[in-house]
Formats: structure tokens, C-alpha cells, sequence
């Protein structure tokens, strides 16, 4: 006859549970099965377009775009003045980027970037937004205490540097122009490029790594 060990049954319940994925994801992996068994897509379309947002699109494109304003003046002039239409000089543009703003990272200033109301973001040259960027605590807390919040991402800042937080709305993005790293003058844009991080230009790094 077999026994019940009740609390093997609950480390195997806990186990199991720890596993699973949450229940967004759940939803959204029963719609793919969904549109896939009706031939309405295709998984190889649906990996494509995941590698596209996460690799291509972003955070790559504004990488791209950030380097380039390093190394030309009259492209970083143009895209503080008008980042929307500065970009479409590499040919990204689209609804989520149809209003972006620049703001430059200096010696005085530090610049982050947040949607208090819900997550509005530039996918179109960042990617896909990190989750900690959606969460109630980082939309509600940067804003109250801006350099704390900065703190727990390793972004120490003394008081003579002034942080400014920038609230994206469904219609006005923006993304943060980083310091160039000392000692990278003579690098190349694609050199540059790959020294920029999604959160750098979200605002929650500061110092990029220079290997």
C-alpha cells in the first residue's frame, strides 16, 4: 500500500510551479498554438520576428544611431533638435518613434526615462522593453526618488550632477544620449555601436565598459 508523504508532495507542487510560466505568458503562448493550428502563422514567422526585435531592431538600431551622434556634430545637432526626423536618416521611423526626443547625458546632467502611466517605449529602436522597465515599482518610484532608484542599477551619482526624468506619454518617446567613453575617439561607429547598452539609453547606466 502507498503512503503520502505531504511534504514531498508540496516540494514537487512547488518545484513543478517554479517552472511554470507566468500566466501572460501562458495566454500568449495559447494564442500562438492557436493562430499556428490555424494555419493563420507560422512558428519559423513568429521566431523570425522575435530575433528581429530582440537582435535587429533593437536596442541595435539606437546604438547606431547614439554612435553616430558621437562622431558627427551636424547629426547630433539635428537629432537633438529633431530626433524623429534625424533617424529616418537610417531609415527607422514608425509610430513608436514618430515623436521621439534626444536628451544628451553631460558632465552636469543625467538623464533617465520612464512611462508613469503605463510602459510607453521606443521599440522601434530599443527592442523590446525589460520587464523592470513595465513594473508599478520602477514607474512610480524613479520619479519619487530618482537617484535611489538609480543606485540599485549601479548608477551612483554625486549631488553636483542634476538627474532629470523624462516621462514618455502613448504619443512622445525619448532616448538618452550617453557620454562617450574616453579613449574611444578614434574608434569607428560600428566599434562605438557596440559599446552601447538598451539601458544606457533608457538612462539607468551611466559609465559604459570599455574593454
Amino acid at each position: 500500500m502507498s503512503t503520502f508523504d505531504s511534504d514531498a508532495a508540496a516540494k514537487v507542487h512547488a518545484h513543478l510551479h517554479s517552472h511554470l510560466p507566468s500566466e501572460p505568458a501562458l495566454r500568449v503562448k495559447a494564442l500562438e498554438s492557436l493562430l499556428v493550428e490555424r494555419g493563420m502563422i507560422s512558428t519559423e514567422t513568429i521566431d523570425a520576428w522575435v530575433e528581429a526585435y530582440s537582435e535587429e531592431i533593437g536596442p541595435k538600431r539606437g546604438a547606431q544611431v547614439v554612435a553616430r551622434a558621437w562622431l558627427d556634430a551636424g547629426f547630433k545637432a539635428r537629432l537633438l533638435k529633431n530626433a524623429a526626423e534625424a533617424i529616418k536618416e537610417f531609415g527607422f521611423e514608425g509610430n513608436a518613434t514618430g515623436h521621439l526626443i534626444a536628451v544628451e547625458n553631460t558632465d552636469q546632467t543625467h538623464n533617465a526615462v520612464v512611462c508613469t502611466l503605463c510602459s510607453c517605449y521606443p521599440f522601434s529602436i530599443l527592442g523590446m522593453s525589460p520587464s523592470w522597465y513595465k513594473s508599478a515599482a520602477y514607474r512610480s518610484r524613479i520619479v519619487r526618488e530618482p537617484r535611489k532608484v538609480l543606485a540599485e542599477f549601479g548608477v551612483e551619482l554625486p549631488d553636483e550632477i542634476a538627474v532629470k526624468i523624462w516621462d514618455s506619454t502613448a504619443e512622445l518617446r525619448y532616448i538618452v544620449i550617453p557620454q562617450q567613453p574616453k579613449g574611444t575617439e578614434s574608434w569607428t561607429e560600428d566599434q562605438l555601436a557596440a559599446l552601447i547598452t538598451r539601458n544606457s539609453m533608457i538612462g539607468t547606466q551611466r559609465e559604459l565598459a570599455v574593454s
